[in-house]
């Protein structure tokens, strides 16, 4: 069956780069095989320059961005680790869940949604964690965060950062801001199709990984002998062949752009939507100085019913738009603007098209 044509404008895949979309057609190649290795190598490379980053340990986990925070805890936090979380969303609380599993004594940090957090308050929620974590663009909310400021004056503590809705799209500089361990995923402003979770991890945090990793598939140690680009491999497991290929050319047209040239081309459409969802009666919700060109999230003008309004731009435009979640759900919307969607045109047929299905 054919799919129709969507110009997705919500929070989840953004529209893949055409190069990201051809190399998932490319012949198959075994995961042992020595092109598909190089590939690979090249591939982790890649994602250190987006990264900005000289870590050894940067690799594409088999899996979307949530196997990449299962990753980065798992292999860091054990039983009586205490771990401060910064929660102004639903990532964060994510990254709370997720460490509680580990065993660890969770400290959280907490503000309103729509707030960006207090990095001072992060750092002083506990005199020796082990580690922080902070969602870098909370994905709920359309707030950024303050990554920098945390990694200046962490002390010991390990940081450990979701950039899944950030990498590619606003600035993020991984050794520069000392951040220990970072995750991302590929179908938001990489522009590729979801299914992969960039990470990496420095020295510092490799050297206080836990004993034992509770998770075999995500045990860092065996992926990063199958992932090394140096010296004999072992076999951990079968990697997706294709996704490693669409993944390497997406970052390619990422580089070959200039990432402050995307950064820039992400920062102007999301500065065109924002203003033009305010001229259109939404109400911004996010921290002005805190706020995510690339997902934007608006409270609905009084009248415009969610599921109504979604489902027109959807069934007459072919626009996808994500609703709101957690206290946002029925009254706001997350549009998201990533990737190789965020183009101007595509910004120009969102915004007249909104308000077209607003006026009826």
């Amino acid at each position: 069956m054919a799919l129709p044509e969507r110009i997705l404008m919500g929070p989840g895949p953004s529209n893949p780069y055409p190069e990201a979309m051809s190399a998932l057609g490319r012949p198959m190649l075994g995961h042992l095989d020595p092109d598909f290795l190089a590939v690979l190598d090249e591939t982790c490379d890649r994602l250190r320059t987006v990264f900005r980053t000289a870590n050894p340990l940067t690799l594409p986990i088999s899996g979307t961005g949530s196997a990449g925070m299962e990753a980065a805890f798992v292999n860091l936090v054990g039983p009586g680790d205490v771990v401060v979380v910064g929660v102004n969303g639903l990532f964060g609380e994510r990254m709370c869940d997720v460490a509680a599993r580990c065993g660890g004594d969770v400290v959280r940090v907490e503000t309103a949604w729509g707030r960006a957090l207090d990095p001072q308050q992060l750092i002083e929620a506990h005199p020796a964690p082990k580690l922080i974590g902070v969602v870098h663009a909370e994905t709920s909310t359309g707030v950024r965060n303050d990554i920098e400021a945390v990694g200046a004056n962490k002390k010991d503590a390990l940081l450990l950062v979701d950039c899944v809705t950030s990498l590619g799209g606003i600035d993020v500089a991984v050794d520069d801001w000392n951040v220990d361990v970072a995750y991302s995923g590929t179908q938001k402003c990489l522009g590729v199709p979801p299914g992969l979770a960039p990470l990496t991890m420095n020295e510092r945090a490799s050297a206080r990984r836990v004993a034992r990793v509770q998770s075999w598939y995500l045990d860092l140690g065996m992926i990063a002998d199958y992932a090394a680009t140096a010296g004999a491999r072992k076999y951990h497991h079968t990697a997706p062949v294709s996704m490693i290929f669409a993944l390497h050319a997406g970052l390619g047209a990422v580089l070959d752009e200039g990432l402050e040239a995307a950064w820039g081309r992400h920062a102007e459409c999301g500065a065109r939507i924002q203003d033009g969802l305010e001229k259109l009666g939404f109400e911004l919700l996010a921290q002005d100085g805190y706020r995510l060109p690339q997902l934007t999230t608006a409270r609905l003008p009084e009248g415009v019913e969610d599921a109504f309004a979604r489902r027109a731009l959807l069934e007459r435009f072919g626009i996808e738009v994500g609703g709101g979640v957690g206290p946002w759900v029925g009254s706001a919307w997350r549009v998201g603007c990533m990737g190789n969607t965020a183009r101007l045109r595509n910004v120009a047929a969102f915004l007249a098209a909104v308000e077209e299905v607003i006026r009826w």
